[in-house]
Order: C-alpha cells, then structure tokens, then sequence
C-alpha cells in the first residue's frame, strides 16, 4: 500500500514538470510575434509566413501521430529525449538562415513543427495515464500551459528582437537550447504508473446523466469506423479554424483596428493567455457536466467570438476587437481540451495516444483553412471577408456537434 501511495504523488510532480515544459513547446504558438523580424529583414509576404504557420500546423499533427508510434518503439523517455533534440535543432538552425525561405520551412515548420508534435503526443498520453479520474482537468492545466506561451514570452520576445545586441537571431538560438533542455528534461523524469496504482474513482454524476455509455477500448480502425469520430473531427476542423486563423494574424489584427504596435504585441499575449484559461476551464467543465454540454458551450463560444470580431472590423473598433479576441483565446483554447478528453471518454485508454494522434489531425485541416484565409485578407484587402467565411464555418460546426451521439 505504501508503494502504491508513493507512486500515485508522483502524478502531481510530473503534470507541474510537463505543464512548464508544453509552455516552452507552445512557442510555435507565437508565430504572429516571431514573424515580424523575419518579414522586416528578408521581406517575405504575409502569404509566405501564412504558409510557414500552415505547415507547422500540419508537422506538428504528423510528429503527434509519429510520437504514439515512436513511444511504442523506443519508449516514452527516448521517444521524449528525441524530441527534443529535433524540436530545438529546428529553431537553431533557423536562426542560422540567410534569406531562403526554403529553409525557414525546413527548420521550423518541419524538425521543429514535427519534434514539438511529437513531444506533445508523448507528454499528453504519458501524463493522462496518471489521471483516469480527472482526465478533462489533467488535458486543461498541460493544455494551458501550451497555450500560455505568447503571454508569457510574448514581450520578452519583442525586447530581445528590439536589442541591438541580441535579435531575432540570438533569441531564436537561445529558445531551441532552452526547449530542447526542458523536453529532455521531461524524457529523463517522466514514468507511466505501475500496474499496481491505485487511483481514486472519478466522479461522473453529472457527466452520466447527461450521456450514460460504457467506455469500451477501441483501436484507431475501429474508432474510424465510427460516424460519431467524423462529425466530431470535422466540426472540431471548422471550431479550430478559427482560432488558427486569428492566430497566425493576431497582431496584423490589432494594429487595423487602431492599436499601436506594444500594445498590438501584448494583445497577442492576451489571446494566447485565453487560449490557456479556456483550456484549464474546458477540462474541468468536461468533468463536471460531460462532453455533450462542453461541446456544445465551446461552439457557442465560438460562434459568439467569431461574430464580435467581424463586428470589430466593420465598425475599425479596438475595445470591441479586445473581447474578440478574448473570447476567440477562449473558444480556441477549450478545442484541444475536448479534443484529448473525447478520445478518451469515446474510445477508451489502451490505443489513447494513436487516437488521440488521429483526433489532434483536425489541426492539419484547420491549418489550411488559415492559409485561405491569409490570401482572402490580401485579395480583399481587408479582414471582413476572412471573417465571414470563419463565422459561417463556426454555424456549420454547430449542426454536425448536435449530430455527435455515444459512440
């Protein structure tokens, strides 16, 4: 019994070590900050960067897939440690680059985009095990902590590009040996439970009675089988589309509604400080009142943040564009949350990292959609247009998310 009580402490000390490591890991998140260097000394276009997002978007669902195979093969801590080293060798190298955009997409969409993948696919599967009765607020507080990154580096980022003596180039070198320490750190620590552990039994009242089904173990196969799967993934392609898009764009936003460039810069950090809340906040309402509700909620949400930012465009506002982005931070940030803790309550534990890897692929096709979006805003001159097509998508999510029964 004493082993048994040792061990089950130890979920505490890994989710607090992982949280911190994710928010190192979430720097891919702050793209609408690291861009600005990049485009003021090589002066690649809005659609050019756009594409760099999309494509880190896309290797990083590609490293989450790779991660449930790789852990499989070489276990969670190798699998961890080489990670790291492919995530903060990306952003060393691109700091190292001399004006071929090519190699911006090698280093940072594809090493780093896929090692971050990676990583994430392992930190979250491996943390999870340890949380079978609070699986929504384990996905939420690991979750914030990827999506606190812009607020927590985001002006700290703007003064090292500022400094004369530092740059974009130093900063990009420091934050890929910083990175890469902190994910082999979490290789080096983290542990699955032993069989012997045992866990305290979630409670589930509400969540019951609102969808009552039996958790049944099923393979990727199985659950791809599955209509429940599809309209689930799909209306999560059109909820996170929206968040994408405003993400990769964020501080371009702001600055057309009137914001100057500092406070623009720390706009995005609020957005991204949202993103962190609604994760945290979506896991613990996912344990409290069940999937159907917290589905549903976040796709008000978003349809709700969705149309006052449009509005924020139209009438050029700034406090209207403020709770914008807010509540988009919000709705983007509960996607991720309900995306972990659905492949769990739907299709069980055992095959959880593979499905989740699967689940996490809505990234890849929302990632596109942010790139349509970047070419809309420039062929029309504006965000109005953008926002229309994310608005209508967040409509169209709404109808699939009610179809969504028990599996």
């Amino acid at each position: 019994m004493k082993k048994e009580t040792s061990n089950l402490s130890l979920r505490w000390l890994y989710i607090a070590i992982c949280t911190l490591c994710l928010a190192f890991a979430g720097i891919i998140y702050a793209w609408s900050i690291l861009k600005v260097p990049l485009a003021d000394e090589f002066g690649w276009s809005n659609t050019e960067l756009a594409l760099n997002f999309t494509l880190t978007m896309c290797t990083f669902c590609i490293g989450g897939f790779l991660g449930s195979r790789l852990t499989k093969l070489l276990g969670s801590n190798l699998s961890l440690i080489f990670s790291g080293l492919l995530a903060g060798g990306g952003f060393v190298i691109a700091s190292f680059m001399q004006g071929s955009i090519a190699v911006l997409y090698i280093s940072y969409a594809v090493l780093a985009g896929l090692g971050i993948g990676i990583a994430y696919n392992v930190i979250i599967s491996s943390v999870n095990a340890w949380f079978p009765d609070k699986r929504g607020f384990c996905s939420g507080c690991m979750l914030m902590g990827f999506g606190l990154t812009s607020l927590v580096f985001g002006s700290l980022l703007d003064s090292l590009f500022a400094n004369e003596a530092i740059g974009w180039r130093t900063t990009f070198l420091l934050f890929g040996i910083i990175m890469a320490a902190m994910i082999c750190i979490a290789g080096i620590i983290l542990r699955k439970p032993a069989a012997d552990v045992k866990f305290p039994e979630a409670k589930k009242k509400a969540a019951k009675k609102a969808e009552n089904f039996e958790i049944v173990d099923m393979s990727p196969l199985q659950m791809l089988s599955r209509v429940s799967f599809w309209l689930a993934f799909t209306c999560m392609v059109c909820l996170v589309a929206v968040g994408n898009s405003v993400i990769s764009f964020a501080r371009d936003l702001a600055l057309s509604t009137g914001a100057s460039a500092g406070l623009a810069t720390t706009l995005v950090g609020v957005l991204s400080a949202c993103n962190g809340l609604g994760r945290i906040l979506t896991g613990a309402i996912f344990d409290a009142k069940g999937r159907r509700f917290t589905m549903i909620a976040a796709n008000l949400l978003t349809i709700v943040s969705a149309g006052i930012t449009l509005l924020s465009v139209v009438i050029e506002s700034l406090p209207v564009c403020i709770v914008g982005l807010c509540l988009v931070g919000l709705g983007y940030g509960a996607c991720p949350t309900i995306g972990s803790a659905f492949a769990s309550a739907f299709y069980g534990q055992k095959y959880f990292a593979t499905n989740y890897s699967i689940v996490n692929f809505n990234l890849f096709a929302a990632s596109f959609i942010a790139t349509a979006c970047a070419s809309l805003r420039t062929s029309s001159g504006g965000f109005v247009a953008p926002f229309v097509l994310l608005l209508c998508l967040a409509c169209f999510a709404l109808v699939l998310n009610i179809c969504v029964k028990k599996p």
